[in-house]
């Protein structure tokens, strides 16, 4: 079901004063926020890590309620935010 959306009178005046440029900025800026987002692609990659290490971080994680492998690509993005 679509939804209906009304306009006051004072809104349908203020848009009629607005410039070509004004009415251009406004699509263009709709059309960013509403752009779809893409997802990025992701690569498989193969990293030797001790059994021990691995185990404790997978039930951290666990615990934690994050899954391991997501919870190693927050990090990884938390350290490049830090490092700049």
């Amino acid at each position: 079901m679509k939804t209906i959306q009304f306009f006051s009178d004072n809104y349908l005046a203020q848009c009629e004063r607005l410039s070509t440029e004004q009415i251009v900025r406004y699509l263009e800026d709709f059309r960013i926020v509403n752009m779809p987002i893409k997802k990025p692609v992701s690569k498989l990659i193969s990293i030797k890590i001790e059994t021990d290490l691995l185990d404790a971080f997978k039930t951290k994680a666990h615990l934690d309620g994050i899954p391991y492998q997501s919870r190693i690509k927050a990090i990884m993005r938390d350290w490049l935010a830090r490092e700049g």
